[in-house]
């Protein structure tokens, strides 16, 4: 069962109560994704949950939304190079597919990644590597979190 901030992200980021959250940003709210088998892997949340797509933002907000997934991406760059191994590069993704509110997917890849998945899109991971307990954010990860968000400080001051 889907704990009640994972049913409403947004809303739950915009109360305060959405544990994924990381910092509140200029244009929505960077957050650690709920399965980390490419550590690292962050999410960028709108802070208006009635917006589906970029382009339902006016221009200056689309732009500070843009900023906001640049300047995300460019912490789980650091982050990653700093605590973990055999980082290679980040993806920035806006799908909108699954979730229907705007977000953007920052994706870490690795050297370490299996060869015939490492250049393909991370969609194509087993199914099974979204939902392995082992892969599911927890306090194992709690030195990574406090690492992104020290980058998005600093990308900030």
């Amino acid at each position: 069962m889907r704990s009640e901030w994972r049913a409403d992200r947004v809303g739950s980021a915009l109360r305060g109560e959405n544990p994924a959250v990381l910092r509140r940003l200029d244009a929505g709210f960077a957050a650690i994704g709920d399965v980390q088998f490419l550590p690292g892997y962050s999410v960028l949340l709108t802070d208006d949950p009635a917006v589906l797509r970029l382009s339902e933002l006016t221009r200056s907000k689309r732009l500070a939304f843009l900023a906001d997934m640049d300047r995300l991406g460019e912490a789980v760059e650091r982050a990653c190079r700093r605590v973990e191994s055999g980082f290679r590069r980040v993806n920035l993704e806006i799908l909108g597919n699954a979730d229907g509110f705007l977000h953007a997917h920052v994706w870490p890849r690795y050297d370490w990644e299996p060869e015939d998945l490492v250049r393909l899109p991370v969609w194509l991971y087993p199914r099974e590597m979204w939902t392995e307990e082992r892969y599911a954010l927890g306090p194992h990860h709690n030195s990574l979190r406090e690492a992104v968000g020290a980058e998005l400080d600093r990308l900030t001051a």
